[in-house]
């Protein structure tokens, strides 16, 4: 995958917002790629979005349902909402929780693959479920590339420890490190290497 890469997904759950405020601040404002990231969430919409959008040279925004998907933004799965994609736009549901857990990871990972095939790159942070391992599984298995948190870095890691035990992940990086190696995926391929700390 090089720079045809269509969308990044992410998924992170407690201990995600500063998570995404770090990833988000090192990504540059030429970003070429549409992010799609699903936070397990009970924050007031506005004030986190604020949050992520003071820390971010991309616009962040919640989309509406049927909003086409465009390039250089990034879209938080509204609070209580499945977030979905759908030939280029997006989806909101309001079907059961998947793992416990509206928005699911699984549910907007599935649906990137679905949709983009190889063109995904899927990204899980910090979390204390296992929201985002199948979702990433399928992401890999269609050729997309697959990031995960270093677990020694997040806050709470058995998302990255669930996700790494299941796939063949691209790349295991500490958290400050993602935002760069996003930033690299979209301009040329990269091959993982053990000395970048890969888990292999």
């Amino acid at each position: 995958m090089e720079a045809d890469s269509k969308i990044v997904v992410i998924g992170a759950s407690t201990g995600g917002l500063k998570a995404l405020q770090t990833l988000l601040s090192a990504l540059t404002s030429e970003f070429p790629l549409p992010i799609a990231i699903a936070q397990h969430r009970g924050a007031d919409s506005e004030s986190l979005i604020r949050f992520l959008g003071g820390s971010s040279r991309l616009p962040v925004k919640e989309p509406e349902d049927k909003e086409p998907i465009e390039a250089g933004n990034v879209y938080l799965a509204p609070r209580d909402y499945h977030l979905l994609i759908d030939d280029g736009s997006f989806a909101l549901s309001t079907e059961s929780p998947v793992a416990y857990a509206r928005p699911s990871i699984d549910v907007l990972f599935e649906s990137a693959s679905d949709q983009y095939q190889d063109r995904v790159i899927g990204v899980i942070l910090t979390g204390a479920n296992r929201d985002g391992a199948r979702g990433l599984q399928k992401i890999k298995a269609a050729g997309g590339l697959a990031i995960v948190e270093s677990p020694d870095s997040a806050k709470c890691r058995e998302m990255p420890d669930a996700a790494i035990a299941i796939t063949a992940v691209d790349w295991v990086l500490p958290l400050e490190e993602i935002g760069r190696r996003l930033d690299e995926l979209t301009i040329a391929r990269v091959t993982p290497t053990v000395s970048e700390g890969v888990y292999l």
